[in-house]
């Protein structure tokens, strides 16, 4: 990786954004503000005069995709700020999709007037000259709810609600539209209103978002940590890493994903598999994993263990250098394992292997 831009401020790149804790549903009482929980990749957005990074969760740069965002955020009327919040793609009412853009939900429905995921994905791609092509035809905008520093101040020891309205200040000097605004920065709505908060995860179809997230409006931003934050999602989804494959039965490819997640040792666990495919991207996909083949896979409990129901074949299967991150939605977890298939939904090239842990699947109570 090329070294990080010099930035002489008091949060430096590469820095741990705050994260959440998965729970059954959301906290009451005055202590606590919510927010829509945005369906995109978090990003940390440093300026220094003309010194620009955009950071991703895993601690790695983001501006090589997403050129326009580093020219839009030279423009602001800003200077020396490290802001938190989610890269979206926009999707205009009425527009057409890309030739190459998936069309349905399960492998990405676009929503017209709200934002892609699907879309977003397009835009990690390893071609400069396409990265140029889709940034012009697929802008990406930045919703922001968090400040680290403003005009050069610290606010990592400030509460939440002092970190907010620095944010709100800084946003209103920018002339920055709400959510629903034009331009490449968005300020994330907000309330310390828990019914509030529960119309958010309630409402049907809310594509754009997959959640709400609440956060204590009085602690600090804990770099890294998931205390004061909490989060509950709308669907049963994780973010699994891909340990191994199996080929199909007959014609060569592959027929599924082993997944695996990671426990508080470090240790790589296998949990279940998926096999929804996309079936025009297998032959693609088989090369790229057969790229990939590296023992041990699992360094953790393994598939093809003892089993009645197991055959010569279902226990032969091609280990992987743990580096690609899958979604998949499921219907039901327990022993430690996801019980029936899961249904794939989607890769994540903004996620760390290591960020998939058990604590996806086995959310506490909320405090």
């Amino acid at each position: 990786m090329p070294p990080w831009p010099k930035i002489d401020l008091p949060v430096r790149p590469p820095f741990a954004p705050m994260e959440a804790k998965l729970v059954a549903r959301l906290p009451e009482g005055a202590q606590w503000r919510y927010e829509p929980k945005w369906d995109g990749f978090r990003v940390l957005v440093y300026r220094d005069g003309d010194g620009v990074v955009l950071q991703s969760k895993a601690g790695l740069p983001l501006g090589r995709y997403f050129p326009e965002l580093e020219e839009a955020t030279r423009r602001l009327p800003l200077d020396r700020f490290v802001l938190d919040g989610e890269i979206v793609v926009p999707t205009p009412r009425d527009a057409p999709a890309p030739a190459d853009a998936p069309t349905s939900r399960e492998a990405g429905e676009r929503h017209d007037g709200g934002f892609s995921f699907d879309d977003l994905l397009l835009r990690v791609h390893p071609a400069e000259s396409r990265v140029r092509k889709l940034a012009a035809e697929l802008p990406a905008a930045i919703v922001l709810f968090d400040a680290l520093v403003v005009d050069g101040r610290p606010l990592l020891g400030a509460p939440l609600d002092e970190r907010r309205a620095a944010l709100e200040a800084a946003a209103a000097r920018a002339a920055l539209p709400g959510i629903e605004g034009p331009g490449a920065f968005r300020l994330c709505p907000t309330s310390t209103d828990r019914a509030q908060g529960q119309r958010w995860l309630d409402t049907p179809g809310a594509a754009d978002t997959d959640g709400v997230v609440a956060k204590r409006r009085d602690l600090d931003y804990r770099a890294g940590e998931r205390d004061g934050m909490q989060k509950v999602k709308r669907m049963r989804s994780a973010d699994c890493v891909v340990g191994g494959f199996r080929y199909a039965s007959r014609g060569g490819l592959v027929g599924s994903l082993l997944l695996g997640l990671y426990d508080d040792a470090g240790l790589l666990h296998h949990v279940g598999f998926c096999s929804t495919m996309p079936r025009k991207d297998k032959p693609e996909l088989t090369g790229r994993l057969e790229a990939l083949r590296k023992p041990p896979g699992f360094t953790g409990h393994a598939p093809g263990g003892p089993s009645r129901w197991a055959t010569e074949r279902s226990t032969e299967w091609e280990p992987l250098d743990p580096v690609l991150v899958v979604e998949v939605r499921y219907d039901h977890w327990s022993g430690g394992r996801f019980r029936h298939g899961t249904k794939f939904l989607r890769w994540r090239p903004d996620k760390a292997p290591r960020q998939c842990t058990f604590e996806q699947v086995e959310p506490r109570p909320a405090g």
